[in-house]
């Protein structure tokens, strides 16, 4: 089979069990294309060759054996920045160059118990802090759809893969928004979960209270079969009867088609009661509250390597751990104060059966080496800061070609209903898109 690439789980599945391939098959096919895609892609940090081999050689033995897990034979590869036994566990960053991770993260763990196999480590923004995946040590990501584009971050690598049919799935990790704007920017899904769904357990962290994993894939299918191993299973008697809006995001400088595809995703679900959400704070202020908050809880992650090992820190993230670091502590305690209304504020609109809908990005990926816009992150830091499961759902394409989406936000272990609701607007929106290398 010629295009092994364009199935999915269940297709691959359903492939296995007719013998129409087998695992040691697929593996090769999907090497094969790292090799002649990754080039320009630059995806991938380390491709584990010889692991992914043998171990779709003992996947394949599971199938013949009748004992194939829920994911036999899927390659997922995973960011940079959990622990893949083996392989180096850097987090983008070159201090932590010649760390190899001695044990598996426990989503990885989990990936593998279901008989998933691991293709690799995937490039990210340096330390998780930013969103373009220009990283100065790893390369420069490229999104599939555009060369010479961004693919998001920090998950940029990540984004990247799936969209390029370098793997099936992937993981990466969302501090405020580092899955669900490289799955925006990319054509595809993701889902950042409830916090504590997914252990964190191998994560090296950017911030403790904001970080999540999660899975990024080409369907919705494949992400909650992807949840349903990392987390188990979901609330499912939750079911949404109210859906949220941002009363007002006027000044975000949305794009045209970004602001088409969300009018569009509101059509869709006009059934459902509306409610609206207004802020104390400018989007503005919580992003930087946010910023400010993670950066310096970064800081204290670094400790004596920021200032002892500086020349393998970028003058980018230097930067930016400098200015976060010379904040007064009035600053400081104003920006955890803006979180904390903010948090509330989501959550008590959201309650414990109403959906956000928003855009995920106010724009689409934008040519890397351009000064990067400041707004990528502001309707996705919500989800993260109010502690809130959240899911990516292409939704077409901008003038210019390039991948646009909207995020549903649901209330606190809601992810069967977002998935369900995710469902009907991808039904609807039609908006997935396979970039130019499917």
């Amino acid at each position: 089979m010629s295009e092994l690439h364009r199935l999915g789980i269940a297709g691959l599945r359903a492939a296995y069990a007719a013998g129409e391939t087998a695992p040691a098959a697929v593996v090769a096919h999907y090497l094969a294309r790292i090799d002649a895609h990754d080039g320009a892609i630059r995806s991938y940090v380390e491709v584990d060759r010889d692991g992914a081999v043998a171990a779709a050689v003992e996947s394949g033995k599971r199938i013949v054996e009748g004992r194939a897990g829920s994911l036999e034979g899927v390659p997922v590869a995973v960011k940079s920045n959990i622990a893949v036994k083996g392989l180096e566990w850097n987090a983008g960053m070159a201090v932590r160059r010649g760390i190899t991770a001695a044990e598996d993260a426990e989503a990885v763990a989990r990936l593998r118990a279901a008989g998933a196999i691991i293709l690799g480590t995937l490039n990210m923004h340096e330390a998780a802090l930013g969103a373009t995946t220009d990283n100065p040590w790893f390369g420069q990501t490229i999104n599939p759809h555009r060369e010479g584009h961004t693919p998001g971050g920090s998950s940029g690598g990540s984004g990247a893969a799936v969209s390029a049919g370098l793997c099936v799935a992937s993981l990466g990790t969302d501090t405020l928004g580092s899955v669900r704007i490289p799955a925006a920017y990319n054509g595809v899904y993701g889902i950042k979960p409830t916090p504590g769904a997914i252990s964190d357990k191998g994560l090296v962290p950017l911030s403790e209270w904001l970080d999540s994993i999660g899975p990024i894939a080409r369907s919705i299918d494949d992400l909650e079969s992807l949840m349903a191993v990392l987390g188990g299973p979901a609330d499912a008697g939750i079911t949404p009867k109210r859906l949220v809006l941002l009363d007002n995001f006027d000044d975000l400088g949305c794009e045209a088609a970004v602001l088409a595809a969300y009018e569009h995703a509101g059509a869709l679900v006009d059934d459902l009661p509306r409610r609206s959400l207004k802020l104390a704070d400018s989007a503005a202020d919580v992003r930087f509250a946010g910023f400010v908050v993670a950066a310096r809880e970064l800081i204290t992650h670094l400790g004596a390597a920021r200032t002892e090992a500086a020349d393998r820190l970028s003058d980018e993230l230097r930067f930016m751990l400098d200015y976060a670091d010379s904040r007064s502590d009035a600053d400081v305690t104003r920006a955890q104060q803006i979180l904390a209304r903010t948090r509330m504020t989501v959550r008590d609109a959201i309650g414990d059966d109403g959906i956000l809908l928003m855009p995920t990005a106010p724009q689409a990926a934008f040519r890397h080496n351009s000064r990067p816009p400041v707004t990528q992150s502001a309707f996705t830091a919500f989800a993260n800061i109010a502690g809130l499961p959240a899911i990516s759902i292409p939704a077409g394409l901008n003038a210019d070609g390039m991948p646009v989406a909207v995020q549903l936000v649901g209330p606190p272990h809601g992810e069967a209903a977002l998935f369900a609701l995710a469902r009907k607007l991808d039904a609807g929106l039609a908006g997935f898109v396979p970039s130019p290398l499917i």
